[in-house]
């Protein structure tokens, strides 16, 4: 059966009131569009899979703010677009910060740096502290996170593992980690 407008425009208004299949729905619709956008971009399968998975990530967050006289695939580029010029803008700003500090340990060359038992307490307490906030994530955001993370598995091996499409683990990834900084920011303050 053929996705007509018709049936986009009802799955994202669903999708505005949180619907998760509808979610899931545009994303499998539009995951080629914006992927093979991407892909013509930076000429780089995982950069382009990177910024697809922020797009819709990012698109999902912001559902809200679309507006339905122009077309969700045409929404959805500009956005990819948008992260995609973002991503060169942090690149060469991190390469000049790291040329900078290149050039500045030359300098300050220290002969050790194997942790102290300071260090490891440090990064004991720290992974505590993480852990901490992980729980307050929902299930399946932590599963994600412990799969991905902890357990060290691919995201084809999460998929399998979860028995979900490999797109909505993405997704499902980027959202876990972005929700997870929130609350690490909030605790922060």
């Amino acid at each position: 059966m053929p996705v007509t407008a018709q049936h986009i425009q009802e799955s994202i208004l669903r999708a505005k009131e949180g619907d998760q299949k509808s979610f899931s729905f545009l994303l499998d619709n539009f995951w080629v569009d914006v992927y093979s956008f991407q892909l013509l971009r930076t000429r780089n399968e995982n950069e382009a899979e990177d910024i697809t998975i922020r797009t819709f990530s990012k698109a999902f967050d912001k559902i809200d703010t679309y507006n339905s006289d122009f077309e969700f695939k045409t929404w959805l580029i500009t956005i990819s677009k948008n992260i995609h010029i973002d991503l060169i803008r942090k690149k060469k700003s991190e390469l000049n910060h790291k040329t900078i500090l290149q050039e500045e340990s030359s300098i300050y060359n220290l002969a050790d740096d194997t942790p102290t038992a300071e260090d490891n307490l440090i990064t004991e307490q720290n992974l505590a502290t993480l852990l901490q906030h992980i729980k307050k994530l929902k299930p399946h955001y932590q599963q994600v996170i412990n799969l991905r993370y902890f357990q060290e598995l691919s995201y084809t091996e999460i998929a399998q593992e979860l028995d979900e499409p490999l797109n909505n683990v993405k997704v499902k990834l980027l959202r876990a980690k972005k929700l997870l900084a929130e609350i690490i920011h909030q605790k922060k303050k």
